[in-house]
C-alpha cells in the first residue's frame, strides 16, 4: 500500500497542474477574444474607444471616438522597442495615404517616458498624433502586452484587422484599402 502512496501522489499532482493549463488555455481573456472575433470575420467595437489620454507634446487629451467616421491604424509603440523604430517607415507612407482618405495613424505610447516618446516621434519623423498611455489599462483592454501591435479600426469605431508582431512588407497596404473603400 505505502509503495502506491507517492505514485499516486505524483499522478494525482501531474493532473491537477494539467487541469490548471487547461483553464488558462481555455480563459485566456480580452486578448483572445479580439483575434478570435477577427478571425471569425467579425468586427468588435474597439475597447475603451471614450478614455481620454494625454496627447504627446501637446496640454490636451484625445480620446479614440474622437476619430469616429475615420479609418484608424491605432499602433501601439515604445521608444526603446527596435521592431517599433523599424516599422515607423511603415505607418510613415500610410499615414500620407490616409491623411489623403479621410483616415489617421494614432499611436499609442506604451511602458514609455515622455522624453523618450517626444524623441522617438521627433527621429523617427511621425506626423499622426500620439497619445501616451500612462498607466497601461489602456493598452491591456487591447489585450496588449508587449510591442509593436497594431489594430485597423473601421470608420463605425470597430476593430476589422489586427497585428500582433511587427510590421512587415505591404499587410498594413493591403489591409487598410478595402477598409477605405467602405461606406460609413
Amino acid at each position: 500500500m505505502r509503495r502506491l502512496l507517492i505514485p499516486g501522489i505524483v499522478v494525482g499532482a501531474a493532473a491537477a497542474l494539467l487541469a490548471l493549463l487547461a483553464f488558462g488555455v481555455s480563459h485566456q481573456g480580452t486578448n483572445s477574444s479580439i483575434d478570435n472575433a477577427v478571425a471569425r470575420g467579425q468586427r468588435p467595437a474597439a475597447p475603451a474607444a471614450s478614455t481620454a489620454l494625454p496627447v504627446l507634446g501637446a496640454s490636451r487629451h484625445e480620446s479614440l471616438s474622437s476619430f469616429r467616421g475615420k479609418v484608424v491604424v491605432l499602433n501601439v509603440f515604445a521608444s526603446w522597442c527596435t521592431p517599433c523604430k523599424a516599422e515607423a517607415p511603415i505607418l510613415a507612407s500610410e499615414q500620407r495615404i490616409l491623411s489623403k482618405r479621410d483616415g489617421t495613424v494614432l499611436g499609442v505610447t506604451y511602458l514609455d517616458n515622455t522624453s523618450d516618446s517626444e524623441a522617438f516621434a521627433r527621429q523617427e519623423h511621425i506626423t499622426y498624433p500620439v497619445v501616451r498611455d500612462v498607466n497601461g489599462s489602456f493598452v491591456h483592454s487591447w489585450g496588449v502586452d508587449a510591442v509593436p501591435e497594431t489594430f485597423v479600426i473601421d470608420r463605425r469605431g470597430r476593430v476589422a484587422a489586427l497585428r500582433r508582431f511587427q510590421l512587415a512588407g505591404n499587410w498594413l497596404q493591403r489591409t487598410v484599402a478595402p477598409i477605405l473603400a467602405e461606406g460609413s
